[in-house]
C-alpha cells in the first residue's frame, strides 16, 4: 500500500504502509494549541522543530496554524496563511519528507500546497469549505478525511452516539464517496475517526479497541491519540494518591494507545512526541510481522 501525490513529491518519500507504521509530526504554529501552543509559534523554532521531528524519525510533518482544541475559536484564512506558509516554504526546502496542512479552508490549503505542502488534513472532512475537495482534486494531493462531530467549538458538548464505531464507520464511508465524486482518486485517501473531536472517554477507547473494524472501507487509517484528554483523565484517576498526569506519564499513556492502535490496524500515528513513537513502534512493528521472519 503505497500513498503517493501524482505531482507534487518528485523528490520526496512515497509513504510505504506495508510493514511499518509510518508516523506523522504534529508542528503547530499556533499561540493556543491544547498542548504545545505558543512553543513554535515563532517561525524560526517553527522551522527548527520541523527539521528535528524528521531527523527523530517523523515520516510527514503535519502542520497547522488553526487550534482544533476543545472549544477554540476560528480564525481568519489571512491569518492562517500568514502563520504557516512561510514556515512551510522553509521547511519544503529543507526537509524530503512530505509536508502535511492541517487546515479546514481552501484557500489555505492551496496556498500551502504552491508553498511545497503536499498532503491535506481535513478534519472536518472537506465539510466546512466545498472548495477544498476542489483543490485536492486539481493538485492531485492526498487527502485525510476525519470524523468530526459538531465544530471544534461545540464537539465536546455531551457528545453521543447510539454505537459510536457504525455511526464514525458511516460518517467516513460517506466522505469518501462525496471525495470520490469531486475527482479524489481513492487511492489518495486516508481516514481518520477523529480521537478526541467529539468523544467521550470511553468513545475513544471502544474506538481504538475496535479499530480494526473500519478496515473493511479498505483504505489507510490515521490514529491521533497524542497528549488527549482521556489519557489524562485515565492517568489521573488512579489509586496512587498524588501522582500528577506530567508529560512523562502522558508521553507514556501515549505511547500505550499508540501500541493498541497500530495492533488493532492503524497505519499512520500522529504525535507530537516523535522519538518516543518511534521507539515504541519498532518493537510494535516487529511484534505485527514476527511471522515473516525465518524460525
Amino acid at each position: 500500500m503505497t500513498i503517493q501525490p501524482d505531482k507534487l513529491l518528485e523528490n520526496k518519500d512515497s509513504l510505504e504502509l506495508d510493514g511499518r507504521t509510518c508516523i506523522m509530526g504534529i508542528l503547530n504554529v499556533t499561540p493556543d494549541s491544547f498542548s504545545d501552543g505558543g512553543r513554535f509559534f515563532n517561525q524560526a523554532d517553527a522551522v527548527a522543530h520541523g527539521e528535528k521531528i524528521v531527523k527523530e524519525g517523523a515520516d510527514i510533518i503535519d502542520i497547522g496554524g488553526e487550534s482544533t482544541r476543545p472549544f477554540s475559536a476560528p480564525i481568519s484564512a489571512e491569518e492562517e496563511s500568514r502563520r504557516v506558509i512561510p514556515v512551510i516554504e522553509k521547511l519544503a526546502k529543507k526537509v524530503s519528507v512530505p509536508i502535511s496542512i492541517d487546515t479546514t479552508k481552501a484557500c489555505v490549503a492551496k496556498r500551502a500546497i504552491e508553498a511545497g505542502a503536499s498532503i491535506i488534513n481535513d478534519v472536518s472532512a472537506l465539510r466546512f469549505d466545498h472548495k477544498m475537495a476542489d483543490v485536492a482534486a486539481e493538485y492531485g494531493v492526498p487527502v485525510i478525511l476525519m470524523h468530526l462531530s459538531g465544530t471544534p467549538c461545540t464537539m465536546q458538548v455531551s457528545p453521543d452516539y447510539g454505537n459510536v464505531v457504525r455511526e464514525i464507520k458511516d460518517f467516513l464511508e460517506d466522505a469518501v464517496k462525496r471525495a470520490e465524486q469531486k475527482g479524489i482518486i481513492r487511492s489518495q485517501i486516508i481516514i481518520d475517526p477523529g480521537l478526541g473531536f467529539g468523544k467521550t472517554v470511553e468513545h475513544n477507547l471502544v474506538i481504538i479497541n475496535r479499530l480494526d473494524e473500519f478496515k473493511t472501507l479498505d483504505l489507510p487509517i490515521l490514529i491521533g491519540p497524542s497528549r488527549k484528554a482521556f489519557i489524562r483523565n485515565i492517568i489521573k484517576n488512579n489509586k496512587i494518591k498524588n501522582l500528577n498526569p506530567d508529560d512523562i506519564l502522558v508521553e507514556t499513556g501515549t505511547a500505550a494507545a499508540v501500541a493498541a492502535a497500530v495492533l488493532h490496524g492503524a497505519n499512520i500515528v500522529r504525535v507530537h512526541d516523535v522519538p518516543n513513537a518511534w521507539a515504541a513502534l519498532k518493537i510494535i512493528d516487529a511484534i505485527k510481522n514476527v511471522s515473516d521472519y525465518p524460525e
